[in-house]
This record gives structure tokens, C-alpha cells and sequence, in this order.
């Protein structure tokens, strides 16, 4: 496949597996009551860590790799089994233990643990299409998988418990496995299912998983801790101007998810860091523009979208599309690091993400929600100067190892 058409696939397929989430929800929304949509939303957010904490495990070190010999497509068919095993095995013991327990949100997780290897495993296939450059593919299975969920939702009785909609939403995604298992099995026939690479000491899987854990729980629960113990009106402001940002967060996800497979195609390390660091630029500029429409909203489309919300939310539009376009280029600064030495990336996460929460303490302390919006801001500048520091010094030492990165040889 060219590398302008696997580009435009991988983004495609990121925004329809985003429309998925936003429309599976609202469609949730539209047909339970006020309390079964929050079992249903409790048991989809547990099911959006697991999927985060796969993807990290799994997907992120699968992408690493370069060329479609047999050891890689044998890494993506040992991906799609491995995952489809954990997920049983996970699955397994959650509905196990929520069998024994009383309640409706108990039977809605069981019901997730029942249906987690299917929707594990149709996501952790995207990861193997990227691999081998056919993301075609993975946008074919995911707009299958968008058909399917909606129109199984669609036929839904209104009042329908949080247990049947998560087994509807979980089953109507084994239509895009079966897409994608059948497809993977043509393009990786005859490769040996290798499991053990995946559960060595040195797997990359389990440093992606701690940046994922760091990067993700601790932006969360400072917001959840400056609202418990300041002012709650915090978290629904800063909450409000983010979702603002949503389609941003979905080409941060295609550019670190999917693009070191496209970067791959690039024959130097300074070919690549150059072209990421044309994506930051662009993705940049991208947050600037989108801030500016957002900026320029009248009210009553703003109210429209967020409620009572809107007005706080329109104050901090400045510090968050600021603190979206440091975050493009950290991003792709991270990005650059995972092609260069993705070894170095772990200590970034977790000192910035413990700055940017001293930071957003710091500037609630001193200006409120607007302060700490800009303290977030901070936070995200500080990380992205730090991941290009870090870039810069490892391209001209050429401090990478000659030959392919592996992610099952790679040690800590």
C-alpha cells in the first residue's frame, strides 16, 4: 500500500473507531434509565482501561516493528492468539467473580468478562494491519464493526438492564473479529504462534503499560483530587474544555498508535525524526485552528453543546488550546523516541505527568480554574521540550543499535 493512502486508512479507521465509543454511549444513554446508564458507563470505563492497558501490553510493541518477514508476521499472528487467551483467561475470572455477587452492575460485568476476548481481540487486530501496511483492512473491519453495534443497539428495548446492552454491544463486534481473524490468517499463514516473547522479562509491553498507567491515572485523579478537596466545579470546567478537544485526541491516537509503522517506510533515523517533527508542526498548527473555531463559537452553539457548562469551559479555551498544541508536540516527540530507543520514553512519562499535577496544584492555588488550566498548559510544555531534548541528543550521538528494533528482544 502507498504511504499517502495507509495514511489516510489509519486516520479514517481512528475516527470511526471513535465515532463507535461516542455513538455506542449515546445510543446506551437514549435507551436506559438515569441508573443504568451509569452501570453501563462504569462498565464501559472498566472495559476502556483494559482496552488501553492491551493495546500498551500488546499493540504498542507489535507496531515497532519493521518489515514483512516472517518473524513479524509471526508477531502478529502470536499477538491476535495471545490476546484472545489473556482475554479468556481475564474474562473468565471476572465473570467468575461477579456471578458471586448481588446487583445489577455485578451482572453488567459479568457480562463484560464474557464478551472481552471478542472485543479485545477485534481491537488488538488493528494493531497487526498496521504492522504488515494494511490498514484498508482495519478500516474495513472497524466501519463493520460501527454497522453492527449500532444496528444491534438500535433494536433495543427502551429500560434495557446495563447487562443486555453490554452484551449486545459486546457480541455485535464478533462479526468484525471473524473479519479480521480471517484476514490476518491469509497474510500470516504458515508463521509459528510464538507466546513466550510476549511474557519475557523484556517484553517492551510492560514499560508501555506503566507509561500508559502514569500518564493516564495521574491527569485523572489530580483533577478528581483538586475537586474533592477545592472546589468541584473544577472538574466539570476543565472536563468541558477538553471534550471540546476530542478530535485532536483522536489524531494524538493515530499518530502514536499506528504511525511508526508508516515512519518505518523512511530509510534513515533522520528522515524520520524529521518527518515527525513535521507532524508536530502540523498537528500543532491543527490545535491552534481548532481553538481559534472554538474560540469564535457563538454562545448559544457553546450551550448547546455543553449546557451550563459552556461559559467556564469558553474561559479556558486559551490555556487548553495552548496546552493542546504543546501536547501535539510531545506527542510526536514521544513518537520519535519510540522509533529512535522506545527504552527512554518511561522516565519522560513519569516525571512530566508528576510535574504537570504539581503544576496544576500550583496554578489552582494561584489563579483558580483558569490557573489551573494553565498549569496543565505548563506541564505539557515542559514535556514536549524534554521529549525533543532527549530526540536531539540521541540523533546526533546515534545513541540507537544498528538493525531492527524488536520488541521482544528489547531489555530494561
Amino acid at each position: 500500500m502507498r504511504a499517502r493512502t495507509a495514511i489516510v486508512c489509519s486516520v479514517a479507521d481512528q475516527g470511526v473507531a471513535a465515532l463507535t465509543n461516542i455513538l455506542v454511549l449515546v445510543a446506551a444513554a437514549r435507551l436506559s434509565t438515569v441508573a443504568g446508564f451509569a452501570r453501563f458507563s462504569a462498565v464501559y470505563l472498566v472495559f476502556t482501561v483494559l482496552l488501553g492497558v492491551s493495546g500498551a501490553f500488546t499493540g504498542q510493541p507489535l507496531v515497532l516493528r519493521r518489515g514483512g518477514g516472517e518473524d513479524t508476521r509471526s508477531a502478529c499472528r502470536s499477538a491476535l492468539c495471545f490476546t484472545l487467551l489473556a482475554a479468556t483467561a481475564l474474562g473468565g475470572l471476572l465473570a467468575a467473580v461477579c456471578v458471586l455477587l448481588p446487583g445489577s452492575t455485578a451482572r453488567a460485568l459479568m457480562t463484560l468478562g464474557l464478551v472481552l476476548p471478542v472485543v479485545l481481540g477485534q481491537d488488538i487486530a488493528r494493531y497487526a494491519f498496521a504492522t504488515l501496511h494494511a490498514q484498508h483492512l482495519a478500516l474495513a473491519a472497524d466501519t463493520l464493526r460501527l454497522v453492527g453495534v449500532i444496528g444491534a443497539l438500535a433494536v433495543q428495548p427502551h429500560g434495557a438492564p446495563a447487562a443486555r446492552l453490554v452484551a449486545v454491544w459486546g457480541l455485535s463486534a464478533l462479526p468484525a473479529l471473524l473479519l479480521s481473524a480471517a484476514a490476518l490468517h491469509g497474510r500470516t499463514r504458515g508463521t509459528p504462534v510464538a507466546l513466550r516473547p510476549l511474557l519475557a522479562k523484556g517484553h517492551l509491553g510492560r514499560r508501555f503499560v506503566v507509561e500508559f498507567g502514569v500518564g493516564n491515572a495521574t491527569s485523572q485523579l489530580s483533577v478528581l483530587g483538586l475537586g474533592a478537596v477545592g472546589n468541584p466545579l473544577v472538574v466539570g470546567a476543565l472536563r468541558g474544555a477538553t471534550t471540546l478537544f476530542g478530535p485532536l485526541n483522536v489524531l494524538f491516537t493515530s499518530a502514536t498508535g499506528f504511525g511508526p509503522p508508516l515512519l518505518g517506510r523512511l530509510a534513515t533515523d533522520r528522515l524520520r525524526v524529521r518527518a515527525t517533527a513535521a507532524l508536530a508542526a502540523v498537528l500543532a498548527l491543527t490545535a491552534a485552528a481548532w481553538a481559534t473555531v472554538l474560540a469564535l463559537l457563538p454562545g448559544s452553539v457553546g450551550r448547546h453543546l455543553l449546557g451550563a457548562t459552556w461559559p467556564t469551559a469558553a474561559a479556558l479555551l486559551p490555556a487548553t488550546g495552548s496546552q493542546y498544541a504543546a501536547m501535539a508536540a510531545g506527542t510526536c516527540g514521544l513518537l520519535a523516541l519510540r522509533l529512535l530507543d522506545p527504552r527512554t520514553t518511561l522516565s519522560i512519562q513519569v516525571v512530566f505527568s508528576l510535574a504537570a499535577v504539581a503544576f496544576l496544584a500550583t496554578g489552582y492555588a494561584i489563579g483558580g480554574v483558569t490557573g489551573a488550566a494553565w498549569g496543565l498548559c505548563l506541564g505539557s510544555v515542559c514535556k514536549a521540550v524534554a521529549t525533543w531534548t532527549r530526540v536531539a541528543r540521541l540523533t546526533r550521538a546515534g545513541a540507537r543499535a544498528p538493525g531492527r528494533i524488536s520488541a521482544d528482544a528489547a531489555r530494561t
